[in-house]
């Protein structure tokens, strides 16, 4: 236990910030945890009120410095993508095979050369 009065306010505004740090945290971490579980049980309803809770959530601990920049991007990077491959895809009309036309070989016509002048006449004034 320091002695000095200072330090003394340091121990305790660490301990509270500790806590609000914490808090901060724990909150990003549910509702991560609830985006997760959404997408695992294929709940596309509700998956993207969740997401942009979990994406708010992110972006405050980002803010407050809880956790680093880089982690929130990422982190809200990863989420999408799961939500995005969570969602169950629309089907696609079968696509039926029409049978390929064989390949003709066209002969190009034969082009025709223009004859050009050996010598052009010059007009003096």
């Amino acid at each position: 236990m320091p002695i000095i009065k200072s330090a003394k306010k340091r121990v305790r505004q660490t301990e509270v910030r500790y806590a609000r740090n914490l808090a901060t945290k724990r909150t990003m971490r549910d509702k991560i945890k609830l985006v997760k579980a959404a997408a695992e049980s294929g709940d596309s309803k509700n998956i993207s009120k969740l997401l942009s809770q979990a994406q708010s959530a992110i972006d405050t601990a980002a803010k407050k410095n809880v956790i680093h920049k880089n982690k929130a991007s990422r982190a809200k990077s990863k989420l999408n993508t799961l939500a995005k491959n969570a969602a169950p895809a629309k089907k696609k009309a079968p696509a039926t095979k029409t049978a390929k036309k064989p390949a003709t070989t066209k002969k190009k016509p034969a082009t025709v050369k223009k004859k050009v002048s050996a010598a052009k006449k010059t007009t003096k004034k």
